[in-house]
C-alpha cells in the first residue's frame, strides 16, 4: 500500500507489478461474557482474596454483539461450552446483541452495571467504531483479555466464473459496482481486506468507495444464505465461518489472507502466492466494563485464564482453526493501543475512513 507505515517486501512484489499492500494487522472477532456472578470479588479485596472470590464465580453471562452464525458468536458458544465443561462455572448463557459492527453490543456494555460481564471485541469492533463514528469506544471498556487469532478467506458460490483472486479482482476493477462482495460490518476485517486487495490492484484510495459494491453482513449465517443464493458474487469472512460450505462444495475458497496456508484449508493459497502483497489476520479478545475494581478485573482475568489454561479450550482452538494469541494484563492493553492506531490508520489509507 503506497501510503501505508507497515510495508513488507514478499516475493509476490516482484513477481507481480502491483503496489505492495501487505499489511499484517494481528487483529478481529470476539466472544462476549455478559456478567459474572454476584458473589465476584468486591471492590478493595487484592491477592488471595481475590483469587478466592475468582474461584467462588458460579456464573458468567457471555455476549456476543452480533447476531447467530458469526466468529463472534461462534466464540462465545464456545466459551459457554469450555468453561461449563470444565466446571469453572456452573451457568455461562449466551446473549446476541448484533449491529452496527458490535458498537451496538459496545453501547449495551457500557451501560452494563454487573461488574461479572465480558464481552466479545476483535478487529471488527475496532474498525466498526471508526466508521460508525460511535460514541462509544472500546477504550471506555475494561480490556480482559485477547484469545484468538483467525485468517480469513476469500471465496465464490462454486458456480462462479471467477476461479482465482486475480479474476474476482480484476472484474470488480473493471466492473465497479455490478459486482457485490459480502462480508461482516462495514469497516471491519473483511471490508478492510477488501480495500487492501483493490488498493494492490492499483485502484485510488478515493475511488474505492464507488468501485467497491461491500455489502454487509451481521452474521456468518447471513453471508452464506447470500452467497447460496446467488445474490451476491463472492464473501470474505473468517476460515471457521465458511469452511463447512468450502469442505461441502458449496463454496469455492479462492485465497486465505494469512502468511501461510492453514490447516482446515491446505489447498488454498495465500493471497501472497497467489500474487496479492497482502496479510490480515483477525483477532477475537474480551471486554468488560469500564471502571470495574482491580479485584473484579483480577476475578474475570483469573477466570479466562483458567478456561485458555483447559484442555476443552486447547481442544476447540483446534477444531475450530483458531490460532492462541492469548494476552491477558498490560500485554493486552498495549495490543489493544497499537492495533487501535493500526486500523485507524489503514482504514484512512484505503479510504474508508476521511483523513
Amino acid at each position: 500500500m503506497r501510503s501505508h507505515s507497515w510495508p513488507h517486501p514478499s516475493a509476490a512484489s516482484t513477481r507481480n507489478p502491483r503496489i505492495p499492500a501487505r499489511i499484517a494487522v494481528a487483529g478481529i472477532g470476539v466472544a462476549a461474557l455478559f456478567g459474572l456472578a454476584a458473589c465476584a470479588a468486591p471492590a478493595g479485596r487484592t491477592g488471595g482474596e481475590a483469587d478466592a472470590a475468582a474461584a467462588s464465580l458460579d456464573a458468567v453471562n457471555l455476549i456476543a454483539p452480533a447476531d447467530p452464525g458469526g466468529g463472534w458468536d461462534q466464540t462465545a458458544r464456545a466459551m459457554s461450552q469450555v468453561l461449563t465443561d470444565e466446571e469453572l462455572v456452573a451457568q455461562a448463557p449466551v446473549q446476541n446483541i448484533g449491529g452496527a459492527g458490535g458498537t451496538v453490543g459496545l453501547a449495551s456494555l457500557a451501560n452494563e452495571k454487573d461488574p461479572a460481564t465480558l464481552m466479545v471485541t476483535g478487529l471488527v469492533m475496532v474498525g466498526a467504531v471508526e466508521t460508525n463514528a460511535s460514541d462509544v469506544r472500546i477504550e471506555d471498556m475494561t480490556p480482559i483479555a485477547k484469545l484468538t487469532e483467525e485468517a480469513l478467506v476469500l471465496v465464490v458460490p462454486s458456480s462462479s466464473p471467477y476461479k482465482t483472486t486475480e479474476d474476482l479482482v480484476d472484474a470488480i476493477v473493471e466492473e465497479g459496482a455490478a459486482i457485490s462482495v459480502t462480508g461482516g460490518s462495514a469497516g471491519g476485517a473483511d471490508h478492510i481486506l477488501a480495500g487492501m486487495l483493490l488498493t494492490e490492484a492499483g485502484v485510488d484510495a478515493a475511488d474505492i468507495p464507488s468501485t467497491l459494491n461491500y455489502i454487509p453482513n451481521s452474521g456468518g449465517g447471513e453471508a452464506v444464505t447470500m452467497l447460496l443464493g446467488n445474490t451476491v458474487q463472492a464473501g470474505i469472512s473468517g476460515v471457521g465461518e465458511f469452511v463447512e460450505q468450502i469442505e461441502a462444495g458449496e463454496l469455492r475458497a479462492l485465497a486465505v489472507s494469512s502468511p501461510e496456508p492453514v490447516d482446515l484449508l491446505p489447498d488454498t493459497p495465500t493471497l501472497v502466492e497467489e500474487g496479492y502483497d497482502v496479510e490480515l489476520t483477525n483477532w477475537r479478545g474480551l471486554l468488560a466494563p469500564g471502571g470495574i475494581s482491580d479485584a473484579d478485573i483480577e476475578a474475570l482475568t483469573t477466570l479466562v485464564t483458567e478456561m485458555h489454561d483447559s484442555e476443552g479450550w486447547s481442544a476447540t482452538l483446534e477444531e475450530k482453526g483458531w490460532a492462541d494469541a492469548f494476552l491477558v494484563g498490560d500485554e493486552f492493553q498495549s495490543f489493544l493501543d497499537g492495533d487501535i492506531a493500526e486500523v485507524t490508520q489503514t482504514l484512512t489509507t484505503i479510504g474508508l475512513v476521511a483523513p
